[in-house]
């Protein structure tokens, strides 16, 4: 018997992931293609930035506290209470923009990319923020521009040698 069989005593509850049934195949290609329209993950942030010709400004919308404590080198720091206003002297129209924030419990960088759309920005949301940039070991400078790397957190990233092929 599989696991969507009832059992010998009778039908019972799905279970709880399936509460709400899969949508179907056609609606989760719309749904995930939008995702990755709106999101871009650490790691292909981090690979596009080393290449020298990333198409994209990342941008670090947190706190001129929070970006002297750590950002991501080469980012632009642009508070999110600041974009409307100096978005455009720092940033040339049409010009495809990255936003980060802390990490997965902050809403920062979605509120960021909202001010940047309705700037007229195409526009992608960093998942994970600074927090998962630092946990997967890449580098991080300070207020004064020293970069340093911190160790990998094997819990959310791939140990040396072994890759997660995402």
């Amino acid at each position: 018997m599989n696991s969507t069989s009832a059992h010998a005593s009778g039908a019972h509850a799905p279970s709880a992931p399936l509460q709400h049934p899969p949508a179907p195949p056609a609606e989760a290609v719309a749904f995930f293609a939008a995702r990755l329209a709106h999101q871009a993950d650490v790691s292909d942030v981090h690979a596009a930035l080393e290449s020298g010709a990333p198409g994209f400004t990342l941008v670090d919308t947190r706190s001129p506290d929070a970006w002297r404590q750590g950002h991501i080198p080469g980012a632009v720091h642009l508070p999110r209470a600041e974009i409307a206003e100096r978005a455009g002297e720092l940033l040339a129209p049409g010009t495809v923009v990255i936003t980060y924030c802390w990490g997965p419990g902050c809403d920062g960088a979605t509120r960021a990319a909202l001010a940047f759309a309705q700037l007229g920005y195409p526009v992608k949301e960093m998942i994970g923020g600074i927090e998962y940039w630092t946990r997967e070991g890449l580098p991080v400078a300070d207020g004064d521009g020293r970069v340093a790397r911190r160790p990998v957190d094997p819990l959310t990233a791939p140990e040396q040698g072994i890759g997660c092929a995402c």
